[in-house]
């Protein structure tokens, strides 16, 4: 896959802010909870979707030739590794 595209990214990413500014006029119009709630979970799911493709591009470019290339370069990656799933988990 590579690095994923930035204006398939960005689309998502627009479409992800125009999800947040839906709920934020929900909040403000007293619509009911369930309902934004079920908006705020979509939002969650997509950006989500975009960190999944933001990671996996980084795993098969950076972190892959950091690999084949070994030594300190490879430690460095697998340590920001390590410190990008401690703070998501």
């Amino acid at each position: 896959m590579n690095r994923p595209d930035k204006t398939d990214l960005t689309a998502r990413l627009k479409r992800i802010a125009g999800q947040v500014g839906g709920i934020q006029r929900m909040v403000e119009e007293d619509r009911y909870c369930v309902d934004i709630v079920q908006q705020v979970s979509a939002a969650r799911a997509a950006l989500s979707k975009v960190a999944k493709m933001l990671l996996t591009g980084h795993l098969e470019t950076c972190v892959s030739d950091a690999f084949a290339v070994g030594g300190k370069e490879r430690r460095e990656k697998l340590e920001e590794l390590i410190r990008l799933f401690e703070s998501e988990f």
